[in-house]
């Protein structure tokens, strides 16, 4: 069985690439709805907030795990690979070597949360694998817009929110751009529009290619929990599910 956490839903988008690509394969979900955002914490916070996600999938029978959190693998995930010894992907490495093989020009922009972007992972590591230069910028309205429903491909506060965030990456004349965020393909349409000709990279589906390579076949049905109330996650998840409806169940992540 695969796991998946994330700080809320965004990881939903990744959850349903892994659907895709291993529909037979059993999955367990969490998202810590009573904690979230993950993109304002300390590094500490952080820390123990991973370690318990992680923690909590294990203990329910994960084999593997994809951290489907761009701050979490930005931030923390390195650290934590050596604490467990399962196979934990982050969406940083899996974006960057999609970017590296998708660039022209070698230049890359990278749009994520605050906490994402200020690590300088996604950064560090284009630069290791051949990016001439990186672009990042923070798009921190992008989470509650999409959450909100602000999705639709002609909503033109979202559109006046993405032409103002993505400026900065027009203007450096980067042909390749990572959505650094689970959150952000819901709202792909757009951001594409503003950037037209560039090729964006789903972090989700270049981590959910990455985790199925461990894949058990072991069937069932998907399971998903969170950290809150389930009745608001349950309503949005249909937004990043596609109209599909779930039933989550609500843990004490602190036990664990």
């Amino acid at each position: 069985m695969i796991g998946i956490f994330d700080s809320g839903l965004g990881g939903l988008t990744a959850a349903r690439e892994l659907h895709t690509l291993l529909p037979n394969e059993k999955f367990i979900y969490f998202g810590d709805t009573g904690r979230v955002p993950y993109g304002t914490r300390s590094h500490e916070l952080l820390l123990k907030y991973a370690r318990q996600d992680i923690n909590f999938l294990v203990a329910n029978g994960a084999h593997a795990i994809l951290a489907a959190c761009g701050t979490v693998s930005s931030v923390v995930l390195d650290e934590l690979k050596g604490e467990f010894d399962i196979p934990l992907i982050g969406v940083v490495d899996a974006s960057v070597k999609a970017a590296l093989a998708a660039t022209k020009n070698g230049i890359v922009g990278v749009i994520g949360t605050g906490a994402t972007v200020s690590s300088g992972a996604f950064e560090r590591k284009l630069k290791e694998g051949g990016a001439k230069e990186v672009v990042s910028v923070a798009c921190p309205l992008f989470v509650p817009l999409v959450e909100n429903g602000y999705i639709a491909r002609d909503n033109e506060v979202t559109k006046l929110v993405a032409r103002d965030y993505l400026e900065k990456i027009k203007s450096t004349g980067a042909d390749t751009l990572i959505l650094g965020c689970t959150h952000f393909p819901i709202i792909a349409d757009i951001i594409g529009d503003e950037l037209p000709g560039v090729s964006l990279i789903n972090s989700g589906a270049a981590a959910a290619k990455e985790v199925a390579k461990y894949a058990a076949e072991e069937s069932g049905e998907g399971e998903y929990y969170v950290s809150d109330s389930p009745m608001n996650f349950d309503t949005v998840a249909r937004i990043f599910l596609g109209g599909e409806t779930v039933c989550a169940k609500k843990i004490d992540i602190e036990k664990y």
